[in-house]
């Protein structure tokens, strides 16, 4: 279980730039679920990532995973049991490795260095079959390099590779938002697969309406740094696009927008 607790997060105290984003902010997400979080610019969506994964940190309150105080953990030591993966496709892979390579290389994640082969011959054909359940021929082309291949496919191979580590937690940062609409739908699928085979607790930020209803159990709405929509179960499956639709518009317009 995650457990954000009253957190505080200001940007540019004390200077005309000032800005306050998130004043006692508290938040519970059940081991399991898939939380959909919308709102319009600035309202703190992508923040609430960053302090999630470590990226930066609160000014006051608590994080907790499964009871433990991780506030002042760092970034890479969350990362042992979360996976981030992020808007740009170029973010989740290194561009002029071969896709076999990074599979490799996500598969020693946390393991030792040494001076063996990078790439374990063994694991090849575990590759080959983890790829091949994307539907994307990428198990044919292991020895082409991530930069060659297109956002959608790019994207689909970061996943993958977050699946060979032992991960709790899926955080996905607007991960479709660069993508064509068909890519787009190929990694929805592929998200939703994923999360319910491995049980893992997914966060998902995302400013397509549709797939925040479609997708996951619970969605958030938030604006100005507070939730102005929280459904879960029944109550999410409840909800229509027109509905959403109107909040949306009405903070939207209160910001300007």
């Amino acid at each position: 279980m995650l457990e954000i607790r009253n957190i505080h997060k200001t940007y540019n105290p004390g200077t005309v730039r000032e800005l306050g984003l998130f004043d006692g902010f508290s938040l519970s997400v059940e081991a399991g679920q898939f939380l959909s979080i919308v709102g319009s610019n600035g309202s703190g969506k992508t923040t609430l990532l960053n302090i999630l994964c470590g990226s930066i940190p609160v000014d006051a309150g608590q994080i907790l995973l499964d009871g433990q105080d991780i506030t002042r953990q760092k970034e890479h030591l969350r990362s042992r049991r979360m996976a981030r993966i992020y808007q740009n496709p170029a973010m989740g892979t290194c561009a002029k490795m071969t896709i076999q390579e990074n599979m490799a290389l996500a598969d020693n994640k946390f393991k030792r260095m040494n001076l063996l082969p990078g790439t374990d011959k063994a694991r090849i054909p575990l590759y080959r079959e983890m790829l091949s359940e994307l539907g994307l021929g990428l198990e044919n082309m292991m020895q082409a390099r991530a930069g060659s291949l297109s956002g959608g496919q790019r994207q689909a191979l970061a996943m993958t590779m977050a699946r060979l580590a032992p991960i709790e937690f899926l955080v996905l940062d607007e991960h479709t938002a660069a993508l064509d609409p068909k890519a787009a739908e190929v990694i929805m699928e592929l998200t939703d697969r994923m999360v319910k085979q491995h049980k893992l607790t997914a966060i998902m930020v995302t400013h397509n309406l549709r797939f925040a209803l479609d997708y996951g159990d619970r969605l958030l709405m938030m604006h100005q740094g507070q939730a102005v929509l929280d459904a879960a179960g029944d109550e999410k499956k409840a909800l229509r696009m027109e509905n959403l639709l109107s909040l949306f518009n009405e903070i939207s317009i209160e910001c300007g927008n």
